[in-house]
């Protein structure tokens, strides 16, 4: 009966996401959801709340024209339940992960790692929420002061733009109520900036972040946090090098911009290229090898237990250390003085064979829907599975089939990340038998 109950966390997570899509979908069919008469398609419907609850971004409708503004406040609803519920389930998956430990393997695992604390779920949750709130508050009162003061914004429609970029931006949804998402402020700082701090924070993970603002000198952070907060800044800065380097003199994004417009154009598309799907260039008219980098960016993602998709940062840099402790015949993989456990290795190869595998079939599937070129295909395949948002401009044109394809795809990369991590770390006591060891050929 325990065995049971213990998988229970990895089979109500998708039934949770599922059961919020469906409610989104029947309140966006509703005549009031649209500006025009009539309510939206079904099939319109089910693709914004299952984009909006996973928060993903990809739309087939302009938020900004096609829905009324119930229909956008049901979107808003989506996307902040989608990230709360992301941020909070995967984070109490790893206190619940933990007591099944001895208290004693407990306490040492708290005192090395500096990880959270096992005590009570409410105040975990608490904390959670307090965080959101507060960021979005601050981005919310940022944007909708200088959408009023500097854009001429009323400031009823600067306060609701201002909360619906706010709520998108920390949840890393991508939603935006302005049809050129962010274009229109490409030369302002004032709004860019703010807008990918709050992405960044969310996209990190709510584990680092309470790990950072409980900081004290002399305290270690948790393997976990180093490898999350190094290896965002490395792929933001690879990104953002990459990006000026194929894009610098591209007529169609970069060229005409000033060079200061230019690295925060390619600073934030870095960051949101990982993460949410707002951008201020077209993505459409990037270079191939920009497009290619993209491919890495999105399928990599953000921080585990966070409002991002992807296989997680963590899971990417964990790789490379399993690597090179092969390649040097060490028989422990280290990563800053700690070893990293071998049923870890296995996890992450898991996460990301099936990341693979998820996008190839998404893509081959779409493929056989539409007659776009590869290079796009795979490109709204990886975005949709790491839940990014970013899009070459073929999601609305593809047929219902491909549309479903996309939904598949971004229920998946969004809810099965989480669920797999909880099967994985859930799964029940080791068997008492080990059959005979045979090694087959590798390479």
């Amino acid at each position: 009966m325990g065995h049971r109950s213990d998988h229970r966390p990895a089979r109500l997570i998708p039934l949770a996401f599922l059961i919020t899509a469906l409610i989104g979908t029947g309140l966006l069919c509703l005549p009031a959801a649209t500006v025009e008469p009539g309510g939206a398609p079904v099939m319109t419907a089910l693709f914004t709340a299952v984009s909006a609850v996973c928060v993903t971004g990809l739309i087939v409708q302009d938020t900004a024209q096609y829905w009324s503004f119930f229909g956008q406040v049901v979107i808003l609803g989506l996307f902040q339940l989608g990230g709360l519920g992301i941020m909070s389930g995967a984070t109490l998956l790893g206190l619940l992960v933990k007591r099944h430990l001895q208290l004693s393997s407990r306490l040492v695992a708290q005192r090395e790692t500096h990880s959270l604390g096992l005590g009570d779920v409410t105040s975990v949750l608490r904390i959670i929420l307090l965080v959101t709130l507060a960021v979005e508050a601050v981005l919310t009162a940022i944007l909708a002061l200088h959408l009023h003061l500097m854009y001429d914004e009323p400031w009823r429609t600067a306060l609701w733009n201002g909360l619906f970029h706010a709520v998108s931006a920390f949840n890393n949804a991508g939603f935006s109520t302005y049809s050129d998402s962010l274009a229109r402020f490409v030369a302002d700082p004032v709004i860019i900036v703010p807008m990918m701090l709050a992405l960044i924070i969310g996209g990190l993970g709510f584990p680092v972040l309470y790990e950072v603002s409980n900081w004290r000198k002399g305290k270690r952070w948790s393997i976990h946090a180093q490898i999350t907060l190094w290896g965002s800044a490395v792929l933001l800065l690879g990104g953002t090098l990459v990006i000026l380097a194929y894009e610098w003199s591209n007529p169609a994004t970069l060229a005409d911009q000033p060079v200061w417009q230019k690295l925060l154009s390619a600073v934030f598309h870095s960051a949101t290229a990982r993460t949410a799907g707002f951008y201020t260039v077209d993505v459409g008219a990037m270079e191939p090898q920009t497009l290619a980098a993209n491919y890495l960016l999105m399928f990599i993602g953000g921080g585990s237990a966070g409002t991002a998709g992807g296989i997680k940062v963590t899971t990417f840099f964990l790789l490379f250390f399993f690597i090179w402790a092969e390649i040097r015949g060490n028989p422990d993989t280290v990563v800053f003085r700690r070893r990293i456990p071998h049923a870890i290795e296995r996890q992450a190869m898991t996460v990301l064979s099936l990341g693979f595998v998820s996008v190839a079939l998404g893509t081959t599937a779409l493929l056989s829907f539409t007659e776009h070129e590869m290079g796009a295909v795979v490109f709204e395949a990886i975005s949709a599975f790491s839940t990014v948002g970013l899009s070459t401009g073929i999601t609305a044109e593809l047929p219902p089939a491909g549309q479903l394809v996309i939904i598949a795809l971004m229920f998946v990369g969004r809810v099965g990340t989480i669920t797999l991590a909880a099967a994985l770390a859930l799964r029940g006591a080791s068997k008492h038998y080990r059959y005979p060891e045979e090694r087959p050929i590798v390479g």
